[in-house]
């Protein structure tokens, strides 16, 4: 009774304030935005769906992390959070440059797309899933912002609710964008257009991961 009643006090009190957060969060672009939109024009409405879904896991997990604990540990432990600080600026930075080749190159055939939309569904999981799990920023994100609209009465699941908020929204907001691209495929498929998108999408890519890299 007692959990039900502090769930409620947490949903009753906060959680609009709470979403409201979220909502502003999640629409502002980043990491996880480029990556959907470069796996959704190499690998049509399939490929930026799976990307979405890995972002959508790797939400889950440190979301997970941060309301079981175990993010206070990994931000308390300097070379694990330099290491995984690292680590995602490196991925960011490599998947930047996979965009920029492909603007580079320029190579939109129509048969190299269909064998690039068929093929890969895994990779484009995985890339989705690496470049938001390797990210500390998302999971600081979650140390700062949870502990805001807990009590000292408040669950496990009172935690694991408001962190599944946060991946539910992203997911949400990235499956919107993701229809927009698919609706607008026709004039994205053109070559200029693929190349600056490809252009665009690395370059930011590029940015997000130097950026992480020099945080302090």
């Amino acid at each position: 009774m007692s959990a039900q009643l502090a769930w409620a006090a947490v949903t009753w009190s906060a959680y609009g304030s709470y979403l409201l957060i979220v909502v502003l969060i999640v629409l502002a672009p980043g990491p996880d935005t480029m990556v959907m939109l470069k796996n959704a024009l190499s690998g049509g409405f399939r490929g930026g769906l799976l990307a979405s879904l890995g972002i959508f896991a790797g939400n889950a997990v440190q979301g997970s992390a941060a309301a079981l604990g175990l993010g206070v540990l990994i931000a308390r432990s300097q070379p694990v959070f330099l290491a995984l600080k690292w680590a995602g600026a490196a991925y960011l930075v490599f998947l930047g440059f996979q965009a920029l080749r492909g603007a580079f190159r320029g190579n939109y055939d129509v048969v190299g797309d269909a064998q690039r939309r068929r093929g890969g569904g895994f990779r484009r999981f995985r890339e989705g899933f690496l470049s938001n799990v390797t990210n500390p920023k998302v999971l600081v994100l979650y140390l700062s912002v949870l502990p805001q609209f807990l009590t000292p009465s408040s669950t496990l699941g009172d935690s694991l609710v408001l962190a599944y908020t946060v991946a539910v929204l992203g997911g949400l907001w990235l499956l919107v964008l993701l229809l927009f691209v698919h609706r607008v495929r026709e004039w994205l498929g053109r070559r200029r257009v693929r190349r600056t998108l490809d252009g665009v999408t690395g370059t930011a890519l590029l940015g997000f991961g130097a950026a992480l890299a020099w945080e302090s």
